[in-house]
């Protein structure tokens, strides 16, 4: 496997937004292929996501994102993974875990502090990838977000 970081206008990237969309339908959300690439294009083209795709055989079968944070109390940055996503017929290749050794290394080489990523409590799958890596829930902290548009 081949992994490549992803920016509109290359290749893979239209491979990656299918993904990214049936990531979204995976989640529950209808089907918005076009919708789904122009959000991806314009997150990755203002900085705040990156994505890196996992290839094979020349075409990308999972995708990870990220974003850089400022880790301000203790002035350094914090990557967070925001979305992992691979192919159903291309899960338990090891897909999953080269992408999260990607995230992981570089984040680690750019001085990072801490990666951290969120995932859906009943994801037994992804909870066993993420332990195996050493990632541990985070005690003390609760996690609260204010909607701003209406449900």
């Amino acid at each position: 496997m081949t992994v490549l970081a992803v920016d509109p206008g290359q290749p893979p990237f239209d491979r990656v937004a299918e993904l990214f969309d049936a990531y979204r339908v995976h989640y529950g959300l209808p089907a918005a292929p076009a919708a789904t690439r122009r959000w991806l294009a314009e997150q990755l083209t203002a900085g705040r996501l990156q994505v890196t795709a996992g290839v094979r055989d020349g075409r990308a079968h999972g995708f990870v994102t990220r974003t850089v944070l400022p880790a301000s109390l203790l002035l350094g940055t914090a990557w967070m993974i925001r979305d992992l996503y691979v192919d159903p017929a291309h899960r338990r290749s090891g897909l999953a875990r080269e992408l999260l050794r990607h995230v992981v290394d570089e984040a680690r080489a750019a001085g990072a502090l801490r990666v951290s990523l969120q995932t859906e409590p009943d994801n037994a799958a992804a909870l066993r990838l993420y332990a195996g890596f050493g990632f541990r829930p985070v005690d003390g902290l609760k996690s609260l977000s204010l909607p701003l548009t209406p449900a």
